[in-house]
């Protein structure tokens, strides 16, 4: 078998095992954090397109449900759903992100969309 075909294989092999899992949800979420996020955001950070979800041309949905501080950074995020392949960019991004300040928390989702770009 070449290294191509064995990368291939791998890649294939890969994709059904998570298809197997299909778009994860994790629980219900408290009422609250049912609809996005209304909260001001100041500085936002674009997730970087995972290389192998370009490559194999996944696009998507993330979504998040996000926990802001008082202050204004990101106090937790969890996962709410989306493709296995790009949640962690999604995560990543969203820990960057920076609000603004307000007496209380606030909670809801945030949603990153990944399509490739040309």
């Amino acid at each position: 078998m070449s290294l191509r075909m064995m990368q291939r294989w791998v890649a294939g092999s890969l994709l059904a095992l998570l298809g197997l899992l299909g778009t994860t949800t994790l629980g219900p979420l408290p009422a609250q954090a049912q609809e996005l996020l209304t909260r001001k955001a100041k500085a936002k950070v674009a997730p970087v397109y995972p290389e192998l979800a370009r490559r194999m041309s996944i696009t998507g949905i993330v979504k998040l449900s996000v926990v802001v501080a008082p202050n204004g950074t990101v106090k937790s995020s969890r996962l709410v759903g989306g493709h296995p392949l790009l949640v962690n960019a999604a995560m990543d991004a969203i820990k960057k992100w920076k609000f603004e300040a307000s007496p209380d928390e606030s909670t809801g989702i945030v949603e990153f969309k990944f399509e490739p770009q040309n």
